[in-house]
């Protein structure tokens, strides 16, 4: 019998199943949706979407995340976007099983007749075919895929940023490949390394198209590359080149707040660094 049972008798029978306290039965669906969302597999948040090859004509399928099906939990100081159920990165590179041609799906578009040329030439002539129709990538066949997507950048000359931004991406799924191992595992060294060697990559080629390209690049605006770029060169032990990056962050009015923000907290972490050299 509820604690209201006895209201019966002067006619109010509504309140025999009233919860005294709304916030329970508000936590106890909230816990019924986690369980929902916990049950979900990576799988089911994929679905092959069809892509059109701009090298050869190819019609394939590549695995493409469905629009809310997973939920981002933060990011690490590098922008690098962290996902609860699974890691949608894995994802982005496109790459036709006939041909070889690979791309960041931001990129993936028209090309010109000579870098076709180049990628029947230089990816083609020696492709031994991919398979797209896994139920899910792992972070090596991401890992293999966007490595493929970056050769096609050089191949067919792609701007700086693109290379940078294929470079960084890279160097975000060798960290999410380091984050599935037990501490210790003899890979992580290996691993550690490799994404070192793509974010000095990625340093490298932003610098670059920040004097030879115009904004928005690769969808970022003047100071949230400039931050991304500080945080890069922080994680390569570039203190001095990554305060003077930031200076312009937090001095430069049309800085997002969000990424001012982001940009103090850097500012602190280079001075800890700097004052225990």
């Amino acid at each position: 019998m509820g604690i209201f049972s006895d209201l019966e008798q002067l006619g109010l029978k509504k309140f025999e199943n009233v919860e005294l306290y709304e916030d329970k039965k508000k936590e106890a669906e909230e816990k019924a949706t986690t369980k929902a969302i916990v049950s979900l597999t990576e799988e089911d948040a994929l679905f092959d979407k069809t892509f059109v090859c701009p090298v050869c004509d190819n019609e394939f399928k590549s695995k493409t995340v469905k629009t809310g099906k997973v939920k981002s939990c933060g990011h690490d100081t590098d922008l690098r976007p962290k996902y609860e159920l699974m890691d949608p990165l894995k994802y982005d590179a496109l790459v036709c099983d006939r041909c070889g041609y690979g791309s960041l799906s931001r990129f993936y578009g028209h090309l010109s007749s000579n870098q076709i040329k180049q990628i029947k030439a230089n990816i083609t002539q020696g492709f031994k075919g991919i398979d797209n129709n896994k139920v899910k990538f792992s972070y090596d066949d991401a890992i293999l895929r966007h490595k493929l997507a970056l050769a096609c950048c050089i191949v067919k000359g792609s701007k700086y940023s693109e290379r940078a931004y294929t470079c960084l991406k890279l160097a975000w799924l060798l960290r999410g490949k380091q984050e599935e191992l037990q501490v210790g595992d003899p890979q992580i060294k290996e691993l550690k390394a490799d994404e070192t060697e793509c974010l000095s990559n990625a340093y490298e080629g932003f610098l670059q198209a920040f004097t030879k390209e115009n904004f928005p690049m690769c969808g970022m605006d003047e100071m949230t590359l400039s931050y991304l770029i500080s945080d890069v060169a922080f994680r390569l032990g570039k203190y001095e080149e990554s305060l003077k990056l930031l200076a312009r962050v937090i001095t430069n009015k049309d800085t997002n707040r969000r990424i001012k923000d982001e940009a103090y907290e850097l500012k602190e972490r280079i001075k800890v660094k700097l004052e225990n050299k």
